[in-house]
């Protein structure tokens, strides 16, 4: 097992899917739930699985600690086949895999020391041991000052740090957090998706994390996957999918096409119509801002600036801006020569007449 402050090797995927599928029993139908998963989980990275409520993502992260059983395909958590294991095995792994639950799972009965040392005690850890690990779990979430607390004096922000120290006490390889955040107010969020980053910084710990939040991808996560309908439909570096979202469920996700124009889009000229909207999306390392001078030379036209937005993501500069073309006729692909290397992507949305 990984004990805390060990260090560890990134090289091989820490988890490995293959072909993964799982059904349902739904009042007497199969409902297809994963269809044809392929990932390879990275060691010692924070993963993010994002998708829309009943896309598929609890199931999938459920599959990986066993407690959903897969329909067919594989998962290997360090080249381990789960479909292989006996029961017995199956208990040391899940040992190895701490889990994060969205509403805490706590013990209203016990204190938070006891909520973390349950596990322990269940494992028929020694006595010694089972303090040394909680406190050293509780000192490492800021939470040494609550240990005799109970769980309805604590802040949902604490609830779920007492829920993280107990998924620790295991020294986990691996941590799963399913919708980890989503019952928290923002400032605990944030509280909480730091610690999660100090600890994969710390432990070198593996995070897989589900959510249905951008936010949270963008805040903490190395690499992301976009599920929906079962099925993996986009995945790459945060910063790549945020800056070129290639599906419709990531840009929705993204809220990218909630545009909020005063004046009507047309899909092509209407009427008096009398400038072509585009969105220019661009993307740059830190230390180089797009030249706004360079990107508007490109227009023999006169511009107008709608909207515009900037993210700095993973050490890179990603955004876009809503500019009107004046004119409907314009060479879109000979635009798109001139705007290289200053814009990544141009996409055109319609035709208009501005008017505020």
């Amino acid at each position: 097992m990984v004990s805390f402050g060990a260090q560890v090797e990134f090289a091989l995927p820490h988890i490995k899917i293959r072909d993964l599928n799982k059904y349902y029993d739904v009042q007497g139908r199969q409902v297809h739930a994963l269809k044809n998963i392929q990932l390879d989980i990275p060691k010692g990275k924070i993963f993010g699985i994002i998708g829309k409520s009943g896309a598929g993502k609890s199931s999938l992260i459920r599959t990986l600690n066993g407690l959903e059983s897969i329909s067919s395909g594989s998962i290997h958590i360090h080249e381990q086949n789960l479909a292989e294991l006996n029961h017995q095995d199956l208990i040391g792994l899940r040992q190895r895999i701490g889990m994060i639950f969205q509403h805490f799972n706590l013990m209203s009965a016990k204190t938070v020391w006891g909520n973390v040392a349950l596990p322990l005690k269940i494992a028929g850890v020694a006595h010694e041991q089972i303090k040394a690990r909680v406190d050293e779990a509780l000192s490492l979430v800021g939470l040494s000052d609550k240990a005799e607390h109970y769980p309805s004096q604590l802040s949902g922000g604490q609830k779920q740090r007492v829920g993280i120290a107990r998924a620790l006490v295991h020294h986990p390889e691996i941590l799963l957090c399913d919708e980890a955040t989503s019952a928290l107010d923002p400032e605990s969020t944030s509280v909480v998706l730091g610690l999660l980053k100090e600890i994969n910084q710390k432990l070198g710990l593996t995070i897989v994390l589900i959510t249905h939040e951008m936010q949270v991808i963008r805040e903490i996560c190395d690499e992301v996957v976009v599920i929906d309908g079962g099925e993996i439909v986009e995945a790459g570096q945060v910063w790549r999918v945020f800056s070129r979202p290639q599906q419709a469920i990531t840009q929705e996700l993204l809220s990218l096409e909630q545009l909020d124009l005063p004046f009507a889009l047309h899909s092509s000229p209407y009427q008096d119509d009398t400038h072509r909207i585009l969105k220019l999306r661009y993307e740059a390392s830190s230390q180089q801002a797009p030249d706004l001078t360079q990107i508007f030379a490109a227009f023999s036209q006169p511009v107008q600036l709608l909207q515009s937005h900037i993210d700095h993501i993973q050490g890179h500069l990603i955004g876009a801006m809503l500019i009107a073309v004046e004119g409907t006729h314009i060479n879109i692909n000979q635009l798109k020569q001139q705007l290289q290397p200053h814009v990544a992507a141009v996409e055109e949305l319609g035709y208009a007449r501005p008017t505020y």
